[in-house]
């Protein structure tokens, strides 16, 4: 039993503040989930059907129906997320996807494929791609919270983009079986790491958010008031708090107005994503562009729109994200309109790349609100409850995409849709005001 407890403690000795190494590795499980998510499968997906002869709609009813299960998921993870964190969560979920995709590689049938999918969809969205690393990210940071949101934000677009890439080359080089098996082994061989190398809380290892160490005394003090209250498992007064703020319990935050202005807009911003790219590569193929520039075209408007994440990050820690998410909102509306007015053609290549690369930052912006208006201490749960949503809507955007497709019989009903979905979203956002905890309880009583 000591030789397993000095396993369960170890950790490696960085030179840098352990919080880094922590989004580090979140990224590397998140870049593992990315075999399931709607932006991998909306480049991939000609390679299947084809292979497969199936229709393009039949990818897209699995990925939403794995995208929902997983938004069915969220408020219970993100409930444990706050109680466990993510040591346990995340090693299990690569174990759990890795299998899923050696099983999709395999599959000789439609059914096979909705059950392997939905399963790995269902427990690395959350996992792996959402609410836990968040969660890790609030907790470790205060300061520079923002700023550590949107470096956990880009790891899913910037994974998926370098994703669709390995996949297509593979794809073309051997199969797309080939492809999903390589992603399998990736997932199987970071539960390891995953399950050395992440902590709950920075008090569990002698930290305070954003670095600052903490006196053995207070140490111990946090380690007793971790074990009877996780809430508080890094509250310590050796030092004045990085960050002094509000905690909303999961049942405030949902009594406000504001909370669930959020939720509409992130809902309607993720449906508008979600609708328009996964049709990218199809209606790309269906002006003309080769595949090979049609999925690089996706692959590089995600990457771009990924890696603005740390900024608009970092600015929010200066300014604030409400401000920049009206901003992002107005000038991703007027990207999307484009669609409508550029004539189709190489020029549509451009277009792609510019909306991905404006509108990539608006899928944090909402996280970092909510972590601005209700604090930290429930984080998880309270974006908990927000998954249902979020992946209800990010589920129905593949679907909805091509009904509008099959209804109107090209594209333009869909850059309509997501011009009028921006600017109602927008409207959100201006009346999502912060609430006062005071007002709020009154109200309620």
């Amino acid at each position: 039993m000591p030789l397993l407890k000095t396993i369960a403690d170890w950790r490696p000795r960085t030179p840098f503040y352990y919080g880094w190494l922590i989004l580090a590795m979140s990224a590397v499980g998140t870049y593992a989930a990315t075999g399931a998510t709607q932006l991998v499968f909306g480049g991939v997906q000609n390679f299947i059907f084809e292979d497969m002869g199936w229709e393009r709609s039949t990818i897209a009813y699995a990925v939403t129906a794995g995208t929902w299960a997983s938004g069915l998921l969220t408020p219970f993870v993100g409930r444990l997320a706050d109680r466990y964190g993510p040591r346990g969560l995340m090693p299990l979920a690569a174990f759990i996807a890795g299998l899923c995709f050696f099983a999709i590689a395999g599959i000789q049938a439609v059914w096979q494929f909705y059950a392997a999918y939905i399963v790995a969809r269902a427990i690395a969205n959350p996992m792996l791609v959402g609410v836990v690393p968040r969660t890790a990210a609030v907790n470790f940071f205060s300061r520079r919270r923002n700023l550590a949101l949107g470096i956990s934000a880009m790891a899913r677009p910037f994974g998926g983009a370098i994703n669709i890439q390995i996949f297509s080359l593979i794809a073309l080089a051997s199969s797309w079986r080939t492809a999903f098996q390589v992603q399998g082994a990736i997932s199987l061989l970071i539960v390891i790491p995953l399950l050395l190398i992440m902590r709950r809380h920075p008090a569990d290892i002698g930290l305070r958010p954003d670095g600052a160490s903490a006196s053995p005394a207070a140490r111990r003090r946090s380690a007793s008031a971790s074990a009877s209250n996780p809430a508080l498992s890094d509250s310590d007064d050796s030092q004045p708090a990085p960050r002094r703020e509000s905690d909303w319990s999961a049942g405030e935050a949902a009594r406000t107005s504001a909370f669930w202005l959020i939720v509409t807009a992130e809902a309607l911003i993720i449906l508008t994503s979600g609708t328009i790219n996964f049709q990218v590569v199809p209606y790309l193929r269906d002006v003309g562009v080769s595949p090979a520039a049609a999925a690089a075209a996706l692959s590089l408007s995600s990457l771009l729109g990924s890696l603005g994440n740390p900024f608009w990050g970092w600015l929010s820690d200066l300014f604030s994200p409400r401000r920049l998410a009206l901003i992002i909102l107005a000038i991703s509306g007027l990207a999307v309109s484009l669609f409508i007015v550029v004539p189709e053609g190489r020029l549509s290549l451009f277009v792609v790349i510019l909306y991905g690369t404006l509108a990539g930052g608006l899928n944090i912006l909402g996280h970092m609100m909510i972590a601005q208006y209700f604090g930290r201490a429930s984080f998880g749960s309270i974006t908990g409850l927000m998954g249902p949503f979020q992946t209800g809507a990010l589920g129905f955007g593949p679907t909805f995409g091509a009904l509008l497709f099959r209804i109107t019989g090209g594209y333009r009903a869909i850059y309509l849709y997501g011009v009028l979905s921006y600017i109602l979203a927008l409207g959100c956002i201006l009346a999502a005001r912060q609430p006062n905890r005071r007002t709020s309880s009154s109200g309620r009583g």
